[in-house]
């Protein structure tokens, strides 16, 4: 096993791992916005509303999540062409964001209804009261203070993210993973490959931890800042 293969070809695993950081953080965003939604709508008073949302997160978190990226890349492409009788511009990075991010919004939507109702009901009330919408209290009051409790496990989520954009590699997305498999198959030796591919996940996951890390223990410095203001005033 020669592991100078591994920095022979430093180059390739750069850009699979600039790739994994694309398809991961995008992947984040769209996860964020549906989890955003369909979390307040977990909790919404429209029964339609909630039953929608719960649709969606038990259909997604029901089904592999191999299956749903072979869904969009392979399936969604025909409804496409059936459906508008042209060629759907089949990129792969934007599929994969796209297949990764509802997955994710499903799981996300959870840690977001958890959030929101750790959140003490005085809170909507006061803010009702004070001729607060409930839209206006729920975004003004309550997820601000939800935010702050949903970093960690919002961690998680990115962390977990960053991992599962290794199943792109099987519909052929340059990525990390993808990058040392082709080169492993190249050289007929795929521990050193592997090996290097881990060591870089291993990174940017211990990198990303630490900056959600130091990000939480601002927040919290600061709630207590708040907190100690209050108690003075009291």
């Amino acid at each position: 096993m020669d592991f100078s293969l591994v920095f022979e070809h430093y180059d390739l695993f750069l850009l699979g791992a600039l790739n994994t950081l694309k398809i991961t953080l995008g992947a984040l965003g769209i996860g964020l916005v549906l989890g955003t939604v369909a979390g307040t709508s977990r909790v919404s008073r429209n029964a339609l509303i909630r039953r929608s949302a719960d649709v969606y997160i038990q259909i997604i978190r029901g089904t592999p999540m191999l299956l749903q990226i072979y869904f969009f890349f392979f399936g969604l492409p025909q409804l496409y062409m059936m459906i508008f009788d042209s060629r759907m511009i089949d990129d792969p990075l934007w599929l994969g964001m796209l297949a990764l991010g509802i997955n994710s919004g499903a799981y996300t939507a959870e840690i977001i209804r958890a959030g929101i109702l750790s959140i003490d009901r005085g809170q909507m009330e006061a803010a009702r009261c004070s001729g607060l919408t409930h839209g206006q209290a729920m975004r003004n009051i309550i997820l601000p203070q939800a935010f702050v409790r949903m970093i960690p496990p919002l961690c998680n989520e990115l962390i977990v993210l960053l991992k599962d954009s290794s199943l792109v590699s099987v519909v052929g997305f340059a990525e990390l993973m993808y990058t040392a498999k082709v080169l492993g198959a190249k050289y007929y030796t795929y521990v050193p490959f592997l090996l290097g591919a881990g060591v870089i996940y291993l990174s940017l996951t211990f990198t990303f931890a630490k900056i959600l890390e130091f990000t939480e223990r601002k927040l919290n410095v600061g709630n207590r800042d708040d907190d100690s203001q209050i108690l003075d005033l009291g």
